[in-house]
């Protein structure tokens, strides 16, 4: 039985050292969007180019993410998380030294392949390392921690453009992982599944699975930013994305130990809850990548006061998500699920009042007020409800399926709502352009939240949830995907 305590000296050093490993991973998905018009302009990038930078790295970790948590259960959780760590740090100078946009997305996308390994690791060190009277606070501080780390990231991007310039976004996690790897080394133990008294994990995994599911996504991905060309390589790589996710259906359906279980969505709740998931952090993803942008190109702020004027949405997330969440324990799913997504829908049409010279107090707080109350109101019931809707012993997969889901989502809403919209290859460049493409944005997304409330009205329980005792639900500011819940088959495959 693990038995290091939270108060202990190796405590605080285990805690220290995963929040700092997850915090890289976080923060970069946070604060790139911040720095993407000066990326373009320094590097005289397209906007297709811009949305592979985002893309490429939502694609690895959303293809790999359930696979990194089956190699830390096989080959040892710390060894993982530091391979994922010292992998990240080294992609990220790659990022940081990029001299054109093929390079840059190319180490973007090895970027995602760090943070799928160091991702799941980062919290089963926690649930494999701390005494069970501790591993809820312990859970509860890291994600936390992490919230905190999410709330600052815009802003801290946005001075790094502004001063020392755009590469420190990625240029700041070499020194994070120099602090983050000794210590590891040093402070926290190793542990795997038969060590932590856990299920054996299969005798092979589903690489295939894997390599198909990301294959999918990258060429559906490729077909949407480039449809505008409307060339035979398009159609090509649309028809090759269909098929491969049709193989990856098939081979997950015919393996003894699939990465992803399609058993699983034999629970009603949990299929349904999945699909809300789909819609809501579709309209996240669109809604940060495109607000950057627009507070910059459109409104003339600075990459810093973009970034500033992004804190409202997850400060209220942190300050308010737990006790959402009791609500939720005590009403039951339904309601927040179908509340959360509308009030998220009304902040995005308020959105479109941001245009040229927009003053922040009275057009764009408001918008970001109720932003922030809708994603209160519907993350930590959601993630709650997913780890509810199945057997305890299956967290861990169910989790990382929904947390897989919510970035796939987000990344073919980033490919799709430029072409939905008709920006051309430069529209980022031209203030008038642009906004008539956000204005066109926000409504779409806010109609994709509209279906996901309509969904969960339709499709989720109205009964109450145990109570959630994973802390990571409620305490956490991640805007970009649910909390990952890991250890006890997460991932496994």
């Amino acid at each position: 039985m693990p038995d290091v305590r939270l108060a202990s000296s190796k405590g605080r050093w285990i805690l220290f050292t995963t929040v700092l490993g997850s915090s890289m991973a976080l923060l970069d998905s946070t604060v790139v969007n911040v720095a993407l018009p000066r990326i373009g302009r320094d590097l005289d990038a397209s906007l297709s180019a811009l949305q592979w930078t985002v893309n490429a790295y939502m694609l690895t970790l959303a293809g790999l993410i359930l696979l990194g948590g089956s190699l830390g259960d096989r080959y040892g959780r710390r060894k993982v998380f530091m391979i994922g760590v010292v992998w990240f740090a080294a992609a990220s100078l790659l990022c940081g030294l990029a001299p054109s946009p093929a390079v840059l997305i190319g180490a973007r996308a090895l970027q995602g392949i760090g943070g799928a390994l160091l991702t799941p690791g980062s919290l089963a060190l926690i649930q494999a390392s701390f005494h069970p009277d501790d591993r809820s606070r312990a859970v509860g501080m890291w994600s936390g921690f992490g919230g905190v780390g999410a709330a600052v990231g815009p802003f801290l991007g946005g001075w790094l453009v502004d001063g020392p310039g755009w590469r420190w976004v990625f240029l700041l996690n070499v020194p994070l992982a120099l602090v983050c790897v000794p210590v590891a080394l040093r402070h926290v133990p190793e542990s795997d599944a038969e060590s932590s008294g856990e299920a054996a994990p299969p005798g092979r995994f589903d690489v295939l699975g894997a390599v198909l599911g990301a294959l999918a996504l990258a060429l559906l991905t490729y077909a949407l930013i480039e449809a505008r060309s409307a060339s035979v390589g398009v159609v090509v790589s649309a028809v090759a994305g269909v098929a491969s996710a049709v193989a990856f259906v098939y081979v997950e359906k015919h393996r003894a130990d699939p990465m992803l279980p399609l058993d699983i969505f034999s629970s009603r709740q949990f299929t349904a809850v999945n699909i809300v998931t789909l819609c809501v952090y579709a309209a996240f993803g669109g809604f940060f990548f495109l607000t950057a942008l627009q507070l910059q190109v459109v409104a003339g702020y600075s990459p810093l006061q973009a970034g500033t004027a992004l804190l409202p949405t997850t400060v209220l997330m942190l300050l308010f998500s737990s006790r959402s969440g009791a609500l939720a324990d005590k009403i039951g799913p339904r309601l927040p699920l179908t509340v959360g997504p509308l009030l998220c829908a009304v902040a995005m049409l308020m959105m479109v009042r941001v245009g040229p010279d927009a003053d922040y107090l009275t057009d764009v707080l408001p918008a970001l007020l109720v932003m922030g109350t809708g994603m209160v109101t519907l993350v930590a019931p959601l993630t709650a409800t997913v780890l509810a809707s199945v057997d305890t012993a299956r967290a861990g997969v169910a989790s990382g399926i929904n947390n897989a889901a919510a970035r796939a989502a987000g990344l073919i809403a980033v490919a799709a709502l430029p072409l939905l919209t008709g920006m051309g290859p430069d529209a980022y460049r031209s203030a008038p352009a642009f906004n008539r493409s956000f204005d066109r944005a926000m409504p779409i997304c806010a109609g994709v939240l509209l279906l996901g409330s309509v969904l969960a009205f339709t499709l989720v329980r109205r009964r109450p949830t145990p109570e959630c005792a994973h802390p990571e639900c409620r305490r956490h500011g991640n805007l970009t995907a649910p909390p990952l819940e890991t250890g006890r088959a997460a991932g496994r495959g």
